[in-house]
C-alpha cells in the first residue's frame, strides 16, 4: 500500500501576507546587520533576524523534509510503541521529550563558541549561527532522529555499521570515542579558568554537589515522589549558594581554601568527574541534570526578555582586523576558523549521539520528530545568537582584556591595556579594576574560555534590566550558570565513555562487559577520566591560554561527527529511493568536510606558531636547543612539545576517519546507484499504530 504521508494544508491569502510579511521583516533586519557600518547597533535587529529566520525555516524547509524527503508517517508505530518495556522504551508527550531534547543536546558550546568568535566581529559568527543552523544543524538533528526511530533507536555508530559496512562502522565507533575525550577535555578547561583564582566561583560551583547529592537522596529515600519539594529546595540552595561564596570571599580566613591555580583546579575536576562516574546515577547524575535544566530554561529565557526590554548597542565592529589570523584568543583566518569554533551553535555532531541515543526511544508518534529534531535545534542556535550578543554588547577593549591570554598580551595590567590600545581597542588599567570590583574578582585580565566574558555581559544586561545593585551576583550567577552546563556534559560524558569502553573490552573478557561488575566500573572509569584528564591537565600549562589549541581541535573533532551523521543520513536516503532530494543531507556534508579538512590542514602544517601544532613544536625545540628559553618556560618546554604532537596525531586521525567515511559513503552510494551489492537498509518492518486514533491496517 502506499505510504501515507503528512497532509499539506494550502495557505490562505491572509496566511501568504503574514509570511511574505515575516519574510521582508527578517531580510531587513540580516540586511541591517550586514550593511552597517556605524558606532554600534541595537541588538534587537539580532532578535528579529534570528526570529524570522528560525520561523521561516521551520514552517517551509522543515515542512518539506518531513512531507517530501523523509515522508512522515502518523500511522506507523514507533519504537516507543512497538518495544515499549516501562524502562528505555517509552511513549512520552512530545512536549516532555522536547525538553528532554533541549536539556541534552543544550552543552556550554553554543555559549563558548560564539563568545570565543566574536574576535572576528559579531556579523560572521551571527550569519553562520543563522545560515548554518536552519540548512545544516537542523537538518541534521532531524534527519537523524527520524532515520534511528525507523531502526528501533539504533545509535548512529550502529547505524553507520548496518548502513556503510564495518569500515564505516568501525571508523564511526573509533571517532566518536576520540571526540568524547576531547570534548569532555575542552569543557574542563572552560570551567577551570572561571574558576582560576576566584574563591567566590570556585565555592558556589563546589557547593553543586553536595546539593546534587541531597536532591538526590531527598527524591529517592526521603520523600519519594515528591519532586516539587525537591526542585523548589534545590534551586533555593542554588541561588543561596551564589549569596554564600560573596560572603565566603569577604572572609581572609575561608577565601584562601577556595583559591587555586588553574592545575590545581584541573586534578579536582578529575578527581570529581572519576566519582561522577562510579557513584550510583540516582545519587549526583540525574538530580544535576534535573536542576540545571531548570536553570538554563530558566536564565536563557530570562536573558531573552531583559536584551528585548533593554535593547543593548553592541559594540564590537561587525568586522575586526583579526580576520586575517592574527587574533589574540586563537590564531587561524576567518575562513575556516569562524567556522569551526562556532561550532555547536550553528551544527553540533554531539546532538547525533542524542538524536540517536534515548530520543528515538521516546517518541509517541513520529511526525513529532519534526517539532523535537529541528526545533530544539534552533532554540539552542537562538542561544547562541543571545551568547553573541552578550559577548558584543561589552566595550571591545574589555572583552579583549578577559579573552586575551598572558602569553599574547602580557602578564602585567598596564602592559596588557598597552597592546590591546595599539589594535585599536581604548581600555585603560582602572576600567579592568573597576569592572572586576563590581564583578566581585580580583582581576578579570586573561581569563580565557569565554566563560567570564559570556558572565560579564550577561551580569551586565542582567543588572541593567533588574537591578546594578547586584552586579556581582548576577556575575557570578552566570558562572554557575555555565558550569552547571558543563559539569552535567562532563560527567555524563565520562560516564558515556565507560559504557563504550565496557562494551569493547567485554568482546575481550566477558564481565568486563557488565555494567554492574564494580572492578570493570572502576577500570574503565579511570581509562576514561585518564584521557581527557591528560589533555585538561596541559590545557592548564599552556601559555596561550590552552584555548587557542584545545577549542578548534573540539570544533574539528564535533565537526566531523556531523560529517559521520550526515553521511549516513545521505547514504540511507539514496538506499529509501531519494536520490533527488540527497542534496538536503549532502549539501552541509560537503560544506562540513570542506571546512574541516581546510581547518586539520592548517592545524598540522601552518607555518604560523598559534595556528601549526607542528611548527610550534619545532620552534619551541630549536629555541630549547639554542637556550634561549626563560628558566620557568624551559621547564614546561618539554611537555609543551609532546603535547603539540599529541595534538597534531589527534588531528590527523580525525581529518583521516572523515575522509574514509565519506569515501566509504560514496562507494556505497554508486553501488546502489548502479545496482551492485551494498549492505540491506535496516529499517524495521512497517506496523500500524495503535497510539493514534485514526491507525489503519496494512
Amino acid at each position: 500500500m502506499r505510504q501515507p504521508t503528512l497532509p499539506v494544508k494550502k495557505m490562505t491569502p491572509l496566511g501568504m501576507l503574514t509570511w511574505l510579511g515575516i519574510a521582508i521583516l527578517g531580510a531587513s533586519a540580516v540586511g541591517g546587520i550586514a550593511i552597517h557600518r556605524g558606532e554600534s547597533i541595537n541588538s534587537l535587529w539580532f532578535i528579529v533576524a534570528a526570529v524570522c529566520v528560525y520561523a521561516i525555516g521551520y514552517r517551509f524547509y522543515s515542512a518539506f523534509i518531513a512531507a517530501k524527503v523523509l515522508m512522515l508517517d502518523a500511522t506507523r508505530a514507533t519504537p516507543a510503541e512497538r518495544l515499549n518495556d516501562g524502562r528505555d522504551f517509552v511513549p512520552t508527550n512530545k512536549w516532555v521529550v522536547f525538553g528532554h531534547h533541549f536539556a541534552a543536546i543544550a552543552g556550554p558550546g553554543p555559549l563558548i563558541g560564539p563568545t570565543l568568535a566574536a574576535q572576528f566581529g559579531y556579523l560572521p559568527g551571527t550569519l553562520w549561527i543563522l545560515i548554518g543552523a536552519v540548512l545544516g544543524g537542523c537538518v541534521q538533528d532531524f534527519v537523524t532522529l527520524f532515520f534511528s526511530t525507523r531502526r528501533n533507536g539504533r545509535s548512529l555508530g550502529q547505524m553507520a555499521r548496518d548502513e556503510l559496512g564495518p569500515i564505516g562502522g568501525v571508523a564511526a565507533l573509533v571517532g566518536v570515542m576520540m571526540i568524547m575525550i576531547i570534548l569532555i577535555a575542552v569543557l574542563g578547561l572552560v570551567v577551570v579558568n572561571a574558576m582560576k583564582h576566584s574563591p567566590w566561583a570556585t565555592s558556589t560551583v563546589a557547593a553543586t554537589i553536595p546539593i546534587a547529592v541531597l536532591i538526590g537522596l531527598y527524591m529517592r529515600n526521603i520523600r519519594p515522589g515528591r519532586v516539587l519539594e525537591a526542585t523548589l529546595i534545590g534551586v533555593a540552595l542554588l541561588l543561596i549558594a551564589v549569596a554564600g561564596g560573596g560572603w565566603l570571599d569577604q572572609q581572609p580566613d575561608l577565601r584562601q581554601w577556595f583559591d587555586y591555580d588553574g592545575p590545581q583546579l584541573a586534578l579536582m575536576i578529575i578527581a570529581y568527574g572519576f566519582a561522577a562516574a562510579v557513584v550510583p546515577v540516582w545519587l549526583l547524575l540525574a538530580p544535576r541534570d534535573y536542576l540545571s535544566t531548570f536553570m538554563k530554561i530558566g536564565t536563557v529565557l530570562a536573558l531573552a526578555v531583559a536584551i528585548v526590554i533593554l535593547n543593548p548597542t553592541v559594540k564590537m565592529p561587525a568586522v575586526t582586523q583579526f580576520i586575517d589570523g592574527t587574533g589574540p584568543i586563537f590564531g587561524g583566518e576567518l575562513f575556516p576558523f569562524v567556522f569551526i569554533t562556532i561550532a555547536c551553535g550553528a551544527i553540533s555532531g554531539f546532538h547525533s549521539l542524542i538524536s540517536s541515543g534515548t530520543t528515538p526511544k521516546l517518541l509517541a508518534n513520529e511526525t513529532d520528530a519534526r517539532f523535537i529534531g529541528y526545533g530544539a535545534m534552533m532554540m539552542e542556535s537562538f542561544v547562541a545568537i543571545m551568547a553573541m550578543i552578550a559577548a558584543t554588547v561589552l566595550d571591545p577593549g574589555v572583552y579583549f582584556a578577559i579573552n586575551s591570554p598572558a602569553g599574547i598580551v602580557g602578564k602585567e595590567a598596564a602592559e596588557a591595556v598597552a597592546k590591546i590600545n595599539s589594535w585599536g581597542f581604548p581600555v585603560t588599567v582602572a576600567q579592568m579594576e573597576q569592572l572586576a570590583a563590581n564583578m566581585g574578582e580580583a582581576s578579570l585580565f586573561a581569563r580565557t574560555g569565554g566563560a567570564p566574558s559570556f558572565a560579564v555581559g550577561m551580569a551586565s544586561i542582567f543588572a541593567s534590566a533588574f537591578g546594578e545593585a547586584f552586579l556581582s551576583l548576577w556575575y557570578h550567577f552566570a558562572i554557575m550558570f555555565e558550569a552547571l552546563f558543563i559539569l552535567t556534559t562532563l560527567d555524563a560524558g565520562t560516564r558515556v565513555g565507560r559504557f563504550m569502553l565496557q562494551d569493547l573490552f567485554g568482546n575481550i573478557y566477558p564481565p568486563l562487559g557488565r555494567t554492574s561488575w564494580y572492578p570493570s566500573v572502576l577500570l574503565t572509569s579511570a581509562l576514561v577520566v585518564g584521557a581527557w584528564g591528560y589533555f585538561l591537565y596541559m590545557g592548564t600549562l599552556d601559555p596561550l591560554g590552552g584555548i587557542n589549541s584545545l577549542w578548534p581541535l573540539f570544533g574539528i573533532a564535533n565537526q566531523m561527527l556531523a560529517a559521520i551523521a550526515l553521511c549516513v543520513g545521505t547514504t540511507i536516503l539514496i538506499k529509501s529511493g531519494k536520490l533527488r532530494y540527497a542534496w538536503v543531507t549532502a549539501l552541509p556534508l560537503s560544506w562540513l568536510v570542506i571546512i574541516t579538512s581546510t581547518a586539520a590542514w592548517e592545524k598540522l602544517f601552518s607555518p604560523e606558531l598559534r595556528v601549526g601544532f607542528i611548527a610550534h613544536a619545532k620552534d619551541l625545540s630549536d629555541k630549547l636547543a639554542a637556550g634561549v628559553l626563560p628558566p620557568d618556560k624551559a621547564a614546561t618546554a618539554p611537555q609543551l612539545i609532546f603535547n603539540d604532537y599529541v595534538d597534531a596525531v589527534l588531528t590527523a586521525f580525525f581529518l583521516v576517519t572523515t575522509w574514509v567515511l565519506v569515501l566509504d559513503t560514496l562507494r556505497v552510494s554508486y553501488r546502489i546507484a548502479t545496482g551492485g551489492a551494498h549492505p540491506p537498509s535496516s529499517e524495521a518492518p512497517h506496523e500500524p499504530s495503535r497510539v493514534v486514533e485514526d491507525w489503519v491496517r496494512d
